[in-house]
């Protein structure tokens, strides 16, 4: 990532952020990617919660009164979780003040690769959608010992140099 869009990501408090980070270019690529899918479009219907409710598992809390269950869609495609609601308008003239909103949405929410959606459940107009960071057994931490070289394993100072030039 440059250091020009760094800063306007992050702002001047991270200027050089990213020359402590490996690897991680693509991580930053795909975050100004969704900042700027994001920002293209904020819809604000319907309103929605994100609980963490232990170390690994989060709740996405989205209030959807009217919606049935046949009304609700919920599709996971390419670390995007996309919750989509298609209800039919009441178009008759019976209403003397329409105050709920009765719409169709779609909500998108960025997921990280290790999180998974485990249910969906929907209870008095709250539809809840869980989901839980599964950690795979090579990316848990692991203790690395520190050995006594073997002749084998060791390089002498002029092998070294030669095998990084």
């Amino acid at each position: 990532m440059t250091t020009a869009l760094n800063n306007l990501m992050f702002g001047p408090g991270f200027k050089d952020f990213d020359r402590f980070l490996v690897g991680f270019d693509e991580t930053f690529d795909r975050l100004a990617k969704f900042h700027d899918d994001v920002t293209k479009n904020i819809p604000n219907y319907p309103p929605y919660n994100i609980r963490k409710v232990e170390d690994n598992r989060y709740v996405i809390e989205l209030a959807v009164a009217g919606f049935g269950r046949s009304d609700i869609e919920i599709e996971l495609a390419d670390d995007k979780l996309v919750v989509r609601g298609n209800t039919q308008e009441d178009n008759s003239n019976n209403f003397l003040y329409k105050g709920i909103a009765n719409r169709a949405f779609t909500r998108t929410f960025a997921l990280n690769e290790q999180i998974e959606v485990q249910d969906a459940e929907l209870i008095n107009g709250m539809l809840r959608v869980f989901l839980e960071r599964i950690i795979p057994d090579h990316k848990k931490p692991k203790k690395i010992d520190v050995k006594e070289p073997t002749e084998y394993r060791s390089l002498s100072s002029n092998q070294l140099h030669q095998n990084v030039e």
